[in-house]
């Protein structure tokens, strides 16, 4: 017995309640405990997200500004010593994919990815990556390696 298989006993939770709109005899007939006119007696009411019963609300109140480009590609970025991690580790050698990046889980599989320059590598690699950061390309070629733009 632990908190993650905690249960009241059986029967002892009743949350149905009386059945409502069942006639005067149930005594939640009538107005079945909706009140009298407004919205919220009504059939098919559900009230907007968002909404402050009338009063502005806060997602209008706020200003606005700013620009957001619907055609922003998001890149992810790894960084040199993470390449020099894997070849240390013995799980790359020579040649650095996108498919041994996913493999990794140094990124995920629908993503873009950038190499960035932070960090040292010192072994020669041929990195395959969608874009590469001045410094990092810089840095791949002068350890012999190779920067392959997908």
């Amino acid at each position: 017995m632990d908190l993650s298989n905690l249960r009241p006993a059986e029967g002892s939770v009743n949350r149905d309640g009386k059945r409502l709109g069942r006639g005067q005899g149930s005594g939640k007939g009538g107005t079945a405990a909706r009140g009298h006119k407004g919205a919220k007696s009504r059939s098919g009411y559900s009230k907007k997200i968002g909404f402050e019963g009338g009063q502005m609300p806060l997602q209008r109140r706020v200003p606005k500004f700013g620009f957001k480009n619907i055609n922003r590609k998001d890149y992810q970025g790894v960084n040199l010593d993470k390449l020099q991690t894997l070849v240390d580790n013995k799980t790359v050698k020579g040649e650095v994919t996108f498919d041994d990046l996913v493999e990794n889980r140094l990124v995920r599989k629908n993503e873009l990815v950038k190499i960035l320059g932070n960090g040292e590598l010192k072994a020669k690699l041929k990195v395959s990556a969608h874009k590469f950061s001045q410094s990092a390309k810089a840095a791949i070629e002068a350890a012999g390696g190779e920067a392959i733009s997908l």
